[in-house]
């Protein structure tokens, strides 16, 4: 054969241009004349790496390597090629093996970090990104990706600021334009966001991502028949998009189109979103086609604390239907559910389950009830509080001869849209100086501040510290005139039990809460006091108090 280092060249020229046939046919040579050549070895890796022959990519990187252990480039398309195979803690070991023997290596600090992240080590990836940035500070891509790390951390200005030097450099930057737009709704900026996914629209029309993002930025809007457009051209280009189909069943939940949007709303279960809930049970789901005569159906949580309350109504319907009815609640509210008309057998998250025909998710059984706006169950209260808790804090509360109004303002952190939804303490305080009103709060997780901020209101009397359960909210609430709350799980739960409550509820407000509407068919007690612009709470607030004062 002619002299390996001219057929090598040659071979790379092949590789180079494309016709890889030719190149293979040269490696193999190659090999054959020298087995233990670390070059052939690692280009026909990294040939077999682009026909996507993973397997044998992986075995001859693995032989340049053991020939060859600081062979830079086998290291990192090996890295690379772990890393599309889902095997991030190999990936992340190889690249620090590269850069150990070459540390100038933007590009490889770059994967580094998005190893990382998929590792969830989103501090480390940041100071990965940095890495790159400092070896080369006009690399687009790893400004966009210590976007996303700054996404991850919950720094969303810091990540606006990457994202926006990105563009920068390079105002054509597709991921950066979606990445933007992202950080934006985040932020609450919604017409910026909608721009940037615009722009990266009209860059990459088939970007399937920004269209379901830019529909859930026009709801934002409460412009619904645009979003509505927008999911479904993303449906166009690719019909099995769940996020998507999803997204355009809470909307038209939202619209009270209840017909289509509880069947759109089983996608959820194929959307990430709800990996942290997705059952695999080898028993079927039951969606109100079989009968149930005889046969012990689980009912089962989903989502928060307010969603299990709020769907909770439709467990005394199977005492009728099914055999025994089985609710995996989560244990905050086991107590509380327990005592559901009907007689259900409860069973606390994580507890192992006894043995059932046929299961559903709480918020499945609307799609199996064929529920319609009309026929939501809505016979109130299906909760009730323990005579025993209602004694104990009788004691605890006597009688003051002020009306009791209950507050609270924060739900979950941890929900994607808690920016937009929790008021705060703070901007609650307008309300907080109607006179003539003993205020409660039963807000038990306070966040930063919050404390400092009770002890500037004493007329204020906070509860959460002493509240153990939910069965001593329910008791409390029991004894209130009012509950007054942003969308948190108290405002369910006052519902569920039959109380006035004042829900106030951001611009673009959940799909329960319908639109144009100041009462919900869910809870009849309740009244919706909704914002009349983005983040004006103090629209809201007013009109609360001004309430209170005619009452």
């Amino acid at each position: 054969m002619p002299d390996p280092a001219q057929a090598l060249s040659q071979a790379l020229e092949f590789h180079r241009s494309g016709r890889l046939t030719a190149a293979e046919a040269i490696y193999l040579q190659i090999l054959r004349a020298q087995p233990d050549n670390p070059h052939g070895l690692h280009y026909l890796g990294l040939l077999r790496y682009q026909q996507r022959r993973f397997g044998e990519a992986l075995a001859a990187f693995a032989r340049a390597l053991a020939i060859k252990p600081d062979y830079l480039e086998a290291l990192g398309n090996r890295a690379r090629l772990l890393r599309e195979l889902g095997r991030p803690a190999e990936a992340l070991a190889d690249f620090d093996r590269a850069l150990a023997i070459k540390p100038d290596q933007a590009q490889l600090f770059n994967l580094r970090g998005l190893a990382l992240i998929e590792l969830g080590r989103h501090e480390e990836a940041l100071a990965s990104f940095e890495q790159a940035l400092a070896i080369r500070p006009d690399y687009v891509v790893a400004l966009n990706n210590r976007g996303n790390a700054l996404q991850d951390l919950r720094r969303p200005l810091e990540a606006l600021a990457s994202y926006q030097a990105a563009l920068a450099l390079q105002a054509d930057h597709v991921g950066a334009l979606y990445n933007r737009g992202t950080v934006l709704r985040d932020l609450q900026r919604p017409l910026e966001a909608l721009a940037s996914y615009d722009k990266a629209l009209t860059l990459k029309p088939d970007h399937v991502d920004a269209l379901n993002n830019r529909g859930l930025v026009l709801t934002d809007l409460r412009r619904p028949q645009e979003a509505i457009a927008s999911y479904e051209a993303a449906l166009a280009i690719r019909p099995d998009l769940a996020e998507a189909q999803a997204n355009r069943g809470c909307l038209r939940l939202l619209l009270g189109d209840f017909e289509r949007g509880w069947s759109d709303h089983e996608s959820r279960w194929r959307t990430p979103d709800f990996a942290p809930w997705r059952r695999d049970f080898a028993q079927p789901l039951w969606l109100g086609e079989a009968p149930l005569a005889g046969k012990t159906i689980l009912l089962h949580a989903e989502q928060g604390l307010g969603d299990a309350i709020q769907f909770a109504r439709y467990v005394p319907r199977f005492a009728a239907l099914a055999g025994k009815v089985i609710l995996e609640a989560p244990a905050a509210l086991a107590g509380m559910f327990s005592r559901l008309p009907g007689g259900v057998a409860i069973v606390p998250r994580g507890a192992e389950l006894p043995a059932f025909d046929c299961h559903c998710p709480l918020l499945s059984l609307p799609l199996a009830f064929k529920t319609r706006l009309d026929t939501i169950p809505a016979t109130m209260p299906y909760l009730s509080a323990t005579e025993e808790r209602i004694i104990k804090w009788r004691e605890r509360l006597p009688p003051s001869g002020a009306r009791r109004v209950g507050i609270a303002w924060a739900g979950n952190p941890n929900f994607k849209n808690d920016r937009a939804r929790s008021i705060g303490l703070m901007r609650l305080s307008p309300l907080l100086a109607a006179p003539g009103i003993e205020f409660l709060s039963l807000q038990k997780d306070l966040r930063p501040g919050d404390r400092e901020a009770l002890h500037g209101h004493p007329q204020v009397r906070h509860l959460g510290d002493a509240i153990e359960d939910f069965d001593d909210t329910a008791a409390i609430i029991s004894l209130l005139d009012l509950v007054v709350s942003s969308d948190t799980s108290v405002v369910h739960l006052a519902g569920a039990l039959g109380k006035p409550v004042f829900i106030l509820l951001h611009y673009a407000a959940d799909w329960r809460w319908l639109t144009d509407r100041s009462d919900s068919p869910w809870y009849p007690t309740a009244r919706l006091f909704r914002q009349p612009r983005p983040d004006d709470w103090e629209d809201v607030v007013g009109e609360v108090k001004a309430e209170l004062m005619r009452a």
